[in-house]
């Protein structure tokens, strides 16, 4: 798979090999769905809380007498049954989100959408991506000369202080390293960028 190389001015200089193991295969649309939604998923936190009959503060004195009355019968204020009553089944902040993806499928998952991002040739790959000082203007003017300033995910083999500091106030760019790229990042950006030396620990990752 050939992937297009951008120089440091941002235009096109000719092409580079990539693994066709990452960047060549089929894409497969419910493994990445799977994958996604798994990690969305996994990173959700319990942090809902609701009340039970046993924890909203009615009394708990019959509100009517059982019979004779016409009305439905009617044990306590609290019941679910009532408004302001407490929940049958509440919401708790210990509730569990995750969901179990093997890491063959996930890794799987990654390969499948990288294929597709170079197949719709919205990745391209730079030399390196460093800034001499934490300018966030040189990072808007580089990324803007490679036409990618609206939206790119960046993946670098080293990522520094000075390139962190750089890009981190651009709305829509965000700059990971390669541990660090995720299924849920690599589908939202329109635009991804991505190190000679990242591709590298992408096929030692990857496989």
């Amino acid at each position: 798979m050939e992937l297009k190389l951008l120089n440091a001015q941002g235009a096109a200089d000719g092409t580079v090999s990539a693994p066709e193991t990452i960047f060549g295969r089929d894409f497969n649309e419910a493994l990445v769905h799977q994958v996604v939604v798994a990690y969305q998923a996994n990173a959700r936190s319990g942090n809902r809380a609701q009340k039970d009959r046993s924890e909203v503060k009615y009394s708990t004195r019959k509100p009517w007498r059982q019979k004779g009355t016409g009305r439905a019968r009617a044990g306590a204020a609290g019941s679910p049954l009532w408004r302001g009553g407490g929940r049958t089944f509440p919401n708790k902040p210990d509730e569990n989100f995750s969901q179990k993806v093997n890491k063959k499928m996930y890794r799987a998952g990654i390969r499948s959408i990288l294929s597709q991002l170079a197949r719709e040739e919205r990745i391209a790959v730079v030399e390196s991506f460093t800034f001499d000082a934490p300018k966030t203007k040189m990072a808007a003017s580089k990324l803007k000369a490679m036409g990618v300033l609206d939206s790119v995910l960046v993946i670098t083999d080293d990522l520094d202080e000075n390139t962190y500091l750089a890009t981190r106030n651009l709305p829509g760019v965000a700059v990971v390293e390669t541990s660090y790229a995720d299924p849920l990042s690599l589908i939202h950006y329109k635009n991804v960028l991505i190190t000679k030396g990242a591709i590298a620990q992408l096929e030692e990752i990857l496989g």
